[in-house]
């Protein structure tokens, strides 16, 4: 392994820090601009960016037309003091230069960390705003009422406010070992650690036990909190945490995973995106 390449997982993709300097959220409140400005273009598990001098950017100015799908865009704020506004692309779509796909999960990211993280935070909100619409107490019309993004229904004025949903994620390590998962869905050969949401009345650390038990059947102590990320997909707050092994054999719950091993740290596989809380840890704790 080379060792850590983030000094603290603040600094992670997604996360805020990355680009405190150059987005500002706007207020639903407000009059949304009408000058032209960036775009974050999503389609399916991936974001449309545009290829330049090497990099890949947002796209700028107007979308082809050829890339427009009828959807509404949402406006959510300024990317370097210009407006920035959201919309999904059809997952079919053709794509033409100078646009290019840059999937969200790839292990080989070309875009900076700001861009992409920007580009979450507008999935994250065009999600939000989707799924907002309608009251899940009686099914009003909901509005918007505060510049935060909440929303109150009109019929009943129960109140939603947008939130992540929590999760835990756990590296377990056995001597020079560390425990990993494969689940169906990924590519093959790519390997991560386990993770899971938390369940009603359930504490971040009773969820990293029992995910790890659930998928793997192996019992874990000495668990620490190593820290956190924002994972906008849908919308999910990462909490990390390593632990030691204590008992059990691997047993994998095959209704999620394929595949669960002891890997000698020194001879990993094929690894998550340097984006993720799961590759900093792995990074970190297994150098």
């Amino acid at each position: 392994m080379t060792g850590n390449s983030y000094p603290e997982t603040v600094n992670l993709a997604y996360n805020q820090a990355g680009i405190a300097n150059l987005f500002a959220i706007g207020s639903p409140l407000e009059a949304q601009p009408t000058e032209s400005g960036y775009w974050v273009a999503i389609r399916g598990t991936s974001v449309l960016l545009k290829g330049e001098s090497g990099r890949l950017v947002l796209p700028e100015d107007e979308l082809p037309d050829w890339q427009t799908s009828g959807c509404s865009p949402l406006w959510i704020g300024f990317w370097k003091q210009r407006p920035l506004r959201v919309l999904s692309i059809d997952a079919d779509s053709e794509i033409r230069a100078p646009l290019v796909e840059e999937p969200f999960s790839t292990t080989s990211p070309r875009a900076d960390v700001a861009t992409i993280s920007v580009c979450g935070l507008a999935q994250q909100m065009l999600l939000w705003e989707q799924r907002s619409r309608f009251c899940s107490s009686c099914g009003g019309k909901m509005v918007w009422y505060s510049a935060s993004w909440a929303r109150r229904c009109r019929t009943c004025g129960a109140k939603q406010f947008p939130v992540g949903m929590p999760c835990s994620i756990v590296l377990v390590r056995r001597g020079h070992q560390v425990l990993l998962i494969h689940k169906p869905e990924w590519i093959d050969g790519r390997y991560s650690i386990p993770s899971g949401f938390v369940d009603l009345g359930e504490s971040l650390e009773e969820c990293a036990v029992r995910e790890v038990r659930e998928e793997t059947g192996i019992e874990i102590k000495n668990l620490r909190y190593v820290g956190s990320q924002n994972w906008p997909f849908p919308s999910s707050l990462m909490s990390g945490f390593v632990a030691d092994y204590a008992s059990g054999e691997i047993k994998i719950a095959a209704d999620e995973i394929d595949d669960a091993r002891w890997f000698p740290i020194d001879r990993l596989p094929t690894l998550p995106s340097k984006r993720s809380i799961a590759r900093w840890m792995l990074e970190r704790y297994c150098s």
